[in-house]
C-alpha cells in the first residue's frame, strides 16, 4: 500500500509518502517539508495566524514535489492521510481540508490522523517495535509518559502540569537572547557550557508519580537572567544552557524510571523505550534515556532526527497502520484543537 501523508498542526508544512514495505529503510518514498522559523523568528514563538497563511500559500506545491519524488501519480496512492489535530486550529484545518480534498477527488480512503499518534508509532516505521512500549513524547507543546498498547490504544501514566519541556526550552532561550526555535539554540550553547555552573530547581524530582512540571524550572532561568549583569555573558549564556539541559535530562530519566516501576507492579513489562518529539532530537536527553534504558534492560529507540520534529511521513505511517486494520474516517470528521491521545478508543468506539 502506498499512503500520502499531510502534516500542518504547528509550523511546519509537510508531506510524505510510505509504502508498506518489509524493510523499514524501503519504507519512505518521499519526505517534504517547508520550515516557517524565518517568518515566526522575530516574534520568538509561533503566530497561529502567519502559520496558516503560509500552510495554505505552500501545501498544494508540497503533495505534487512529494509525488514526485515518489515517482508516482495521485491515483496510484491507496490512502490519504492528514492531521485532524490536535494543534493549531488554523493550520490544522488547512491539512486536513486539503487531504478530504484529495480523497474525495480520488475516491482513496480518509484517514484523520492524531498528531500525536503519528509521534508515537514513527517508531514502528523506523525500528519494527512492537507492542506494548513506553512512550515519552516530548515536544513543544506536550510531554507525556504513554504506554503505547496498540493502533488507538493508548494509557497516559503522566503528564504535564503546566509548561511543556519544549515550552520550557523556547522560553529560557529567548531569556537568554539565543533566538527560535529554542531546542537547537539551547543544545549548540550547552557544548561551552558548564552543567554544574546553576543549581537549578528539579520540580517533582523524587517524588512520586509520573508527572511533570516545568514552570518552576522556566521561572529560575528568568530569575537568574534578571540578576545576572549585562549584557549577559557568552560564559553565563552557555553555563545556563548546559545546566538547564542536564536539569531536564534529569528530571525525564526521574520520571521515566517511575513510570518502568508502575508498570512493573501491575505486570506489565514494556518492549521498549521509545521517546517521540521533537525534543526526542537533543542528544543529551537521548544519552540519558540510553543509560536509563540500560539500567532497566530494555532497548531504547528515538526516530531518525529527520523524523522528531513534524513531518508528513510519520502521518502517512501512521496512516497505512490503520489503514490496515480498516480505520478509516469519513469526509465530514472535524479538525479539532484539543485531542488526547487517551481519548482515541473511546472516539473509536463512538464513531
Amino acid at each position: 500500500m502506498l499512503v500520502l501523508g499531510l502534516e500542518s498542526s504547528c509550523d511546519e508544512t509537510a508531506a510524505g509518502i510510505v509504502e508498506d514495505a518489509a524493510a523499514p529503510a524501503a519504507r519512505i518514498k518521499a519526505n517534504i517539508i517547508a520550515t516557517q522559523i524565518e517568518a515566526h523568528r522575530p516574534y520568538g514563538g509561533v503566530v497561529p495566524e502567519i502559520a496558516a497563511r503560509a500552510h495554505l500559500d505552500i501545501i498544494d506545491e508540497l503533495v505534487t514535489e512529494a509525488l514526485h519524488q515518489a515517482g508516482i501519480k495521485l491515483t496510484q496512492l491507496d490512502g490519504i492521510a492528514a492531521t485532524c489535530g490536535p494543534g493549531l486550529i488554523g493550520g490544522v484545518m488547512v491539512g486536513a481540508m486539503t487531504g478530504k480534498a484529495l480523497a474525495a477527488v480520488t475516491k482513496k480512503p480518509f484517514i484523520a490522523v492524531n498528531h500525536l499518534e503519528g509521534h508515537a508509532l514513527t517508531a514502528r516505521l523506523a525500528h519494527d517495535v512492537l507492542f506494548p512500549y513506553l512512550l515519552l513524547l516530548v515536544s513543544g507543546g506536550h510531554c507525556q509518559l504513554l504506554l503505547v498498547e496498540g493502533i488507538s490504544t493508548y494509557r497516559r501514566l503522566g503528564t504535564t502540569l503546566d509548561d511543556a519541556v519544549g515550552e520550557c526550552f523556547d522560553k529560557s532561550a529567548k531569556l537568554l537572547g539565543l533566538g527560535y526555535p529554542g531546542g537547537p539554540m539551547i543544545e549548540a550553547a550547552a557544548q561551552k557550557g558548564n552543567p554544574k555552573a546553576f543549581a537549578l530547581p528539579h520540580p517533582l524530582m523524587h517524588r512520586a508519580g509520573c508527572d511533570f512540571s516545568f514552570s518552576g524550572l522556566k521561572t529560575a532561568v528568568r530569575l537568574a537572567v534578571t540578576e545576572a549583569a549585562k549584557p549577559l555573558t557568552e560564559t553565563f549564556v552557555a553555563d545556563m544552557a548546559a545546566s538547564l539541559q542536564t536539569t531536564i535530562a534529569a528530571i525525564m530519566c526521574d520520571r521515566t524510571t517511575n513510570a518502568f516501576r508502575l508498570l512493573a507492579r501491575e505486570g506489565v513489562h514494556p518492549t521498549a523505550l521509545v521517546v517521540g518529539g521533537g525534543v526526542a532530537a537533543n542528544s543529551a536527553i537521548r544519552a540519558s534515556l540510553t543509560t536509563l534504558c540500560h539500567k532497566q534492560g530494555v532497548p531504547f529507540f528515538a526516530p531518525p532526527l529527520a523524523l522528531c520534529t513534524d513531518n508528513g511521513v510519520m502521518i502517512a505511517w501512521t496512516g497505512l497502520e490503520r489503514l490496515r486494520l480498516g480505520l478509516t474516517d469519513s469526509l465530514s470528521v472535524r479538525a479539532r484543537p484539543r485531542w488526547p491521545l487517551e481519548e482515541m478508543r473511546a472516539n473509536q468506539s463512538a464513531s
